[in-house]
């Protein structure tokens, strides 16, 4: 059902990707929206330019009291935290606090697939996606897969064009759940491990946030759950609908869920037992994208997307851009672009996925978040470390000194990220891997981990 804005005064914070799509949104809806920033306004003269033609009102260099007057709702974009002053006296005020993803989920006629989870959630949204739309295709149907969120476009900014026979694929941050009150119709949590504690006070407070994909659920809903997960797996009690779960291993007697055996990817509904496809066409590396599979026709079939579709969707699907992705080939050495990596835990990943010698590049700003194992896993398995960024003396003390028997022979500390490249491409040898998987944000340097994966496609293939 729509809301109507006709008259109401909307604050929106924060003028990046999301606050100018809501901004949009709200100002075609006859809404007066006043954009505030705590950047000062010559940070966002290309901003200011796209919304010239729109009756909106900036705010810039702070976030003052006095806009709370008269106000009726505020919008908080995705990297703006609940405890900043401006957003503790407008609850004080009583005014509600809401973001585009919620506005969104409140008005979108289509059925909407929803998916979180600390690591994974940008690849598998893809994947869904493009089964959503084999799916359309080979049923010559002029229905459509919108596929954004967290990933890619703000999906409000289509919202206009949806109909109830689409399909909507929609990656969801524990910062944009962190607000909600309505939950897509298939949500699915992949897996949680500690993740943006910088932001969260506390892993309970990253728990509950991500919950909330669950919580406003409604009979006929469905969830998803990786039983192979401690952290989403304990969220069972929550779900107020059917589940589909996945994991490597089978499912109990008559659950439902997606599972390997024999080399093949399983269904089972209920008493019922389907042979979805081969392992062999999944065309992704590493233990975490054959999750990232079983977790996307987990979903898919709760969605009831066609078999053929979910199978030539994986056939064709590299994956997403920055996630394992090979930039180049230069004298032997294969060097990856794992940008996304942004926690310990996706590092870990990334380097599971290879048998041949690493080169690590490590670095960026650091989320609060434990190394102990990374550092473990990286003693045993990594032939050399780079170090990079804000977070160098955290990630070296973690590394410790070299000791006998390891694997990592050295560790090297370097300013910048391109210093970093220049300084691994004298060190690997024929047969190595070079692997920029941070395990940190790039916020030291970059303005997000795409921006940084584009500087380090750029320098590599300088080489």
């Amino acid at each position: 059902m729509k809301t109507n804005y006709s008259g109401k005064k909307v604050i929106v914070i924060g003028a990046a990707r999301q606050g100018l799509a809501i901004s949009r949104f709200l100002l075609n809806r006859g809404a007066h929206v006043v954009l505030t920033d705590s950047r000062p306004a010559a940070d966002f003269a290309a901003e200011s330019t796209t919304l010239a033609d729109l009756p909106v009102e900036f705010a810039f260099g702070g976030h003052p009291e006095n806009l709370l007057e008269g106000a009726d709702l505020i919008c908080v974009s995705g990297g703006v935290p609940l405890t900043i002053p401006f957003l503790v006296a407008a609850r004080n005020q009583g005014i509600k606090l809401t973001n585009d993803s919620q506005i969104f989920l409140e008005e979108c006629p289509a059925t909407v697939i929803g998916i979180t989870g600390s690591a994974g959630k940008s690849t598998t949204t893809a994947l869904v996606g493009l089964m959503a739309q084999k799916h359309f295709e080979m049923k010559n149907s002029s229905h459509h897969a919108w596929v954004g969120g967290n990933i890619g476009n703000p999906l409000i900014d289509d919202l206009d064009k949806m109909d109830e026979d689409d399909m909507v694929v929609m990656e969801l941050s524990s910062f944009q759940l962190e607000l909600m009150t309505t939950s897509p119709q298939i949500a699915a949590v992949l897996n949680i491990t500690p993740n943006h504690l910088d932001r969260h006070s506390s892993m309970q407070a990253y728990i509950e946030a991500k919950s909330h994909i669950l919580r406003y659920q409604h009979q006929g809903d469905v969830a998803i759950l990786n039983r192979d997960d401690e952290g989403s797996w304990n969220l069972l009690d929550q779900a107020r609908t059917d589940v589909i779960s996945f994991g490597m291993k089978a499912p109990g007697h008559r659950e439902n869920g997606t599972y390997v055996d024999k080399d093949q990817i399983m269904l089972q509904i209920g008493n019922d037992r389907l042979k979805m496809l081969p392992v062999e066409w999944i065309n992704l590396r590493g233990e975490h994208n054959l999750y990232n599979v079983l977790a996307a026709c987990a979903i898919a079939a709760g969605a009831t997307i066609s078999l053929p579709g979910i199978q030539l969707a994986i056939e064709t699907f590299d994956g997403i851009p920055h996630r394992l992705e090979l930039v180049r080939e230069l004298n032997g050495v294969r060097w990856y672009n794992d940008s996304i990596a942004t926690t310990p835990e996706r590092t870990i990943a990334a380097i599971k996925s290879f048998e041949e010698p690493i080169v690590l590049l490590l670095g960026g700003r650091d989320k609060n978040l434990p190394w102990d194992k990374l550092a473990q896993l990286i003693r045993k398995r990594v032939s050399r470390v780079v170090i990079f960024g804000e977070a160098g003396d955290l990630i070296a003390e973690a590394l410790g000194p070299k000791k006998p028997g390891q694997a990592m022979h050295s560790v090297v500390r370097c300013a910048t990220l391109q210093e970093a490249i220049k300084t691994a491409h004298n060190q690997a040898e024929s047969g190595d891997v070079v692997l920029l998987s941070p395990g940190c944000t790039s916020y030291d340097a970059f303005k997000d981990f795409e921006e940084r994966g584009q500087a380090f496609r750029q320098w590599v293939n300088e080489l």
